[in-house]
């Protein structure tokens, strides 16, 4: 890819984000996170080191994101319950990294794909007051 190119796809991608609602974002987050996971798992099984660490420091980022954004005086229970799932996640990615252990990942996997399943189904529902 050209300078120029890539100058014109990096415009191209921060318009998309910034014309994003939030919930979409962090949809687009947890989309990330499963990409980097499924690279990650490839990467260990195929044993090369550099793309495992790489995908995995991806993961890990966009799961600090994650958990950066909570809202935990606001969200209640719920935030707390999200912040310790994402605590959760960057221990099995930590070990995963250390042990190329792919058991690690499918954990974190299997966490975080129920969640984007629930954020995927609230961008769907209709907002209070709106009929379908």
């Amino acid at each position: 890819m050209t300078h120029a190119s890539a100058l014109v796809a990096q415009t191209y991608r921060r318009t998309e984000i910034q014309s994003r609602s939030p919930i979409e974002l962090v949809i687009m987050l947890y989309e990330g996170a499963n990409r980097s996971l499924a690279q990650a798992r490839s990467a260990i099984e195929r044993e090369n080191a550099y793309a495992k660490r790489e995908a995995i420091s991806r993961a890990l980022a966009i799961v600090a994101e994650l958990q950066n954004v909570l809202n935990v005086d606001d969200g209640g229970e719920i935030a707390e319950s999200l912040d310790s799932l994402y605590s959760f996640v960057n221990e099995r990615l930590i070990d995963a990294n250390q042990r190329n252990d792919v058991g690690a990942i499918d954990e974190a996997v299997r966490v975080l794909a129920p969640l984007h399943d629930a954020w995927v189904q609230l961008a769907r529902a209709p907002a209070a007051g709106e009929s379908r």
